[in-house]
């Protein structure tokens, strides 16, 4: 059930690539001005995954996620409504990026640390691949019915789809393996339970941030994961679609070949994970964003009014390394901040977005005043194969202390004294 609700939130995020001209050609709005409302999105996005693996923790997942699911359908369905910039960026911007930023990769990693000992690498792989699949299944129907029915239509159709997710979600996710009777997979018979959750979801999210923000290794997961995000939501899912109708491609085309990304992500992303229980994730890391850079250098090179072999050898190339960087960056946050993990990732995914949003909306000024989008993809070259180099200064050989999250001592009022305690 958590791989449904993630590939339906990959799928609601991927919308606004293929609704940016639509509404540029509609309303007039400049693209700088739509992207604002995409960087919004992934802002948020980013910053409520900390608060909602914390909310997880102390309400359940089946709450937090049908409450996401909610907000997701609201924001779209009143798109259909709007008439200024400023609705979009509240409906699509601030709903939808609240929604789905709950149902982002900390929920993967809330998932894999309560249900799984044993191939949490590969569980891992295999859930953010839900992300891929959401961009393969939803990107070449609605950049269809855009074409065919307007973005409006298409709209209310994920709208629709968050809705119809509720109902199996309140029916089939559960919160602990507990709650059915087993235990988690390759959990030894004596392990004890996970320990209940103390003090409120905001001071433990905000906790976790204190203490892993004092840490060296929390500063370079952080860096490299918000070039991730520039490199791949902030430009890539964003802006692909354009910089290829600017060279003459249809936006059905170039939705096609984005979610194809996705489709060869799925393999990357599965295969990230199964190498992630076997190969240092230090080294993993380093070698995903260097062969990331190298293949945003060359894209430039590479558009075209058809689709030639070159470029279909970029898709599968970069679709590979889409978000294989996922299962190596939660276990090292696991490694480093032990139970704390999920939590901290939320922060280090917070990071993912506000270089994602950056990109968006940088992109976007890049094409506002050039009329290219290429300074855009060079300077994503050189940022990736920078991450490579904070992925490799992570230390080897031994592990940061755990961050431990304690509760606030309780208050004395003012006025009253401890009696002590009597023999």
């Amino acid at each position: 059930m958590a791989l449904v609700a993630l590939v339906g939130a990959a799928g609601f995020r991927a919308t606004p690539a293929v609704m940016l001209h639509p509404l540029h050609e509609e309303f007039r709005w400049p693209l700088a001005t739509i992207s604002a409302a995409v960087s919004v999105n992934l802002i948020l996005y980013g910053l409520t995954a900390p608060f909602a693996a914390a909310l997880m923790e102390k309400f359940g997942m089946r709450r937090v996620v049908s409450g996401a699911l909610l907000l997701v359908a609201a924001g779209s369905g009143l798109t259909v409504f709007m008439n200024a910039s400023w609705q979009l960026i509240l409906c699509w911007g601030v709903l939808v990026g609240l929604g789905t930023g709950s149902m982002a990769l900390a929920f993967v990693a809330t998932v894999t640390g309560r249900w799984f000992v044993k191939r949490r690498g590969l569980v891992t792989g295999v859930l953010t691949a839900g992300g891929a699949a959401g961009q393969l299944v939803f990107l070449p129907l609605l950049a269809t019915v855009v074409e065919k029915s307007g973005w409006r239509t298409a709209a209310l159709i994920v709208a629709a789809a968050a809705l119809a997710v509720v109902p199996l979600v309140v029916w089939r996710l559960r919160d602990h393996p507990s709650d059915l009777g087993v235990s988690a997979y390759g959990a030894a018979p004596d392990d004890p339970p996970p320990p209940p959750m103390t003090g409120g979801a905001a001071a433990r999210a905000l906790g976790a941030l204190r203490a892993a923000a004092k840490t060296r290794p929390f500063w370079l997961l952080a860096g490299g994961f918000a070039i991730c995000g520039a490199t791949t939501n902030g430009l890539v899912g964003t802006h692909f679609i354009p910089a290829a109708h600017d060279h003459g491609m249809s936006e059905t085309t170039a939705a096609s070949l984005l979610a194809l990304v996705g489709l060869f992500d799925i393999a990357g992303t599965i295969a990230s994970g199964w190498l992630t229980d076997r190969v240092d994730s230090r080294v993993l890391l380093g070698a995903y964003y260097a062969l990331r850079g190298g293949s945003l250098l060359v894209l430039p090179t590479l558009f075209a009014e058809t689709v030639g072999p070159s470029m279909l050898v970029f898709i599968i190339f970069y679709g590979l390394d889409w978000v294989a960087t996922v299962p190596p960056t939660v276990a090292l946050c696991r490694e480093y901040f032990g139970a704390s993990g999920p939590v901290v990732f939320g922060w280090v995914f917070a990071s993912h977005q506000f270089g994602a949003a950056i990109a968006a909306t940088g992109a976007g000024l890049v094409r506002d005043q050039l009329g290219t989008y290429a300074l855009a993809w060079y300077i994503a070259g050189a940022l990736s194969i920078g991450a490579a180099v904070l992925s490799l200064l992570l230390r080897r050989g031994g592990r940061a202390v755990p961050v431990a999250i304690e509760p606030p001592a309780p208050k004395i009022p003012v006025g009253w004294r401890l009696r002590p305690a009597e023999d």
